[in-house]
């Protein structure tokens, strides 16, 4: 279990067990998007900066349903903060093919110069960006709702 800053659970989905849809895609319970969210490392973020929408890839860690990832100064990814964002991961298999989408709507916040224990324990987070540059402001996305589905071909 990851230590940490947790987020209410009354403000997230509830554990249904998973159902399916009309349309055959499987609804996935609220622990199986966490645990599917923190299988990967790399997803997008997507937020409007003026009337523009603008989506992002950016490499993340995560601390239950919170997500965590490394900016720099003057970055479009730093105008997110304190706006609402939504982040999404997805996977594909080809050999089994079985994919999944997991989509978290929040709010970001910067936990760089936090001194609370919660800001300390997200920035220990393994966050490794593979972009060039060096990346210090440590950005937290707080999530409002988290949803997801498993597709199979």
């Amino acid at each position: 279990m990851n230590k940490g800053c947790r987020v209410p659970q009354h403000r997230l989905m509830t554990d249904d067990d998973p159902k399916r849809s009309h349309d055959g895609l499987e609804v996935l319970s609220e622990q199986q998007c966490i645990d599917l969210l923190a299988s990967r490392d790399l997803g997008r973020l997507a937020f409007a900066i003026g009337d523009q929408p603008e989506i992002f890839p950016i490499n993340y860690g995560t601390d239950g349903p919170i997500v965590i990832f490394k900016t720099a100064d003057g970055q479009k990814a730093q105008q997110a903060v304190l706006r609402k964002v939504a982040f999404e991961v997805d996977s594909w298999d080809p050999d089994t093919r079985v994919g999944w989408s997991v989509v978290l709507k929040g709010v970001a916040q910067e936990v760089t110069t936090g001194i609370d224990p919660f800001a300390a324990a997200l920035r220990e987070r393994p966050v490794i960006p593979v972009a060039p540059g060096v990346r210090e402001r440590w950005i937290a996305v707080y999530p409002g709702e988290i949803t997801g589905r498993r597709f199979r071909a």
